[in-house]
C-alpha cells in the first residue's frame, strides 16, 4: 500500500515538476510574444478608400458617372489618377484612340499600369488587340476589364502606392440582383415610407 502511495506521489511529483518546465515556458512565449507586439491589444482595420494617405479612390459609380472617396463626383468618363482626376471626352470604348489617350501616353515616368474600364461592354481578344496596339509602342502595360472590375483593380493598386492611371466608361445600364432591390426597397422605405406598388413587384 505504501509502495502505490510513493509510486503515486512520484507520480505527482513529475507531474508537478513538468508543470512547472511548461508553465515557465509559457511565461517566456508570453513575455517574448509581448516584447514584439506594442499595440494597445485591440484589433484595428484601416479602410482603404476613407484613408486620405491613400489618395483618390472610386467609391461608386452609375450610369451618370463616378463618386470618389473625398465625395468629389465626376459626370461621364474619367481618367483618374492617384492624386487627381480629370474628365475624359470619349463616349464609348470604340472612341478610344492614341488621341484620346495621348495624354495618358505622353507621361514621364512612364505608367506602371494604364487601367481601361470598358462600361458595360465585354472584353473581346479583338478590343484588347485594338487597344494593346495603340499603347505598345509607348511601352505602358495595360489591363482591360469591365468598369466594375475596373474600380476595384485601380483602388487596390493605388492603395499599395503604385503610378497607375485608369480610365473607365459609366456603364450604360447597372443591373441589380435581388438583394440590392430589397435594400433599395427597404430605404425608400425609411425614407418615404412603405410603398405597395415596390413590395408586390418584388414578390412577383
Amino acid at each position: 500500500m505504501f509502495k502505490l502511495g510513493k509510486e503515486i506521489f512520484l507520480q505527482n511529483g513529475l507531474l508537478s515538476r513538468q508543470f512547472k518546465s511548461n508553465k515557465m515556458h509559457v511565461s517566456f512565449v508570453k513575455r517574448a510574444y509581448s516584447a514584439s507586439y506594442e499595440g494597445d491589444g485591440k484589433t484595428k482595420v484601416k479602410v482603404l478608400n476613407i484613408d486620405p494617405e491613400m489618395g483618390l479612390m472610386v467609391n461608386s459609380f452609375s450610369e451618370l458617372g463616378f463618386t470618389l472617396n473625398n465625395k468629389f463626383k465626376i459626370v461621364g468618363p474619367m481618367v483618374i489618377f492617384p492624386r487627381t482626376v480629370l474628365s475624359w471626352n470619349v463616349n464609348s470604348v470604340d472612341d478610344v484612340s492614341e488621341n484620346s489617350m495621348r495624354l495618358l501616353l505622353a507621361l514621364e515616368p512612364k505608367l506602371e499600369l494604364l487601367i481601361i474600364g470598358t462600361g458595360d461592354v465585354e472584353v473581346t481578344p479583338e478590343l484588347t488587340r485594338k487597344i494593346a496596339s495603340i499603347v505598345k509602342p509607348f511601352g505602358i502595360r495595360i489591363e482591360l476589364l469591365k468598369t466594375e472590375q475596373a474600380c476595384t483593380t485601380f483602388n487596390f493598386m493605388n492603395a499599395e502606392s503604385r503610378f497607375v492611371a485608369a480610365a473607365m466608361i459609366p456603364p450604360k445600364k447597372i443591373k441589380f440582383n435581388d438583394m440590392g432591390l430589397l435594400q433599395t426597397a427597404e430605404r425608400q422605405k425609411q425614407l418615404y415610407g412603405p410603398d405597395e406598388d415596390i413590395t408586390l413587384k418584388l414578390k412577383s
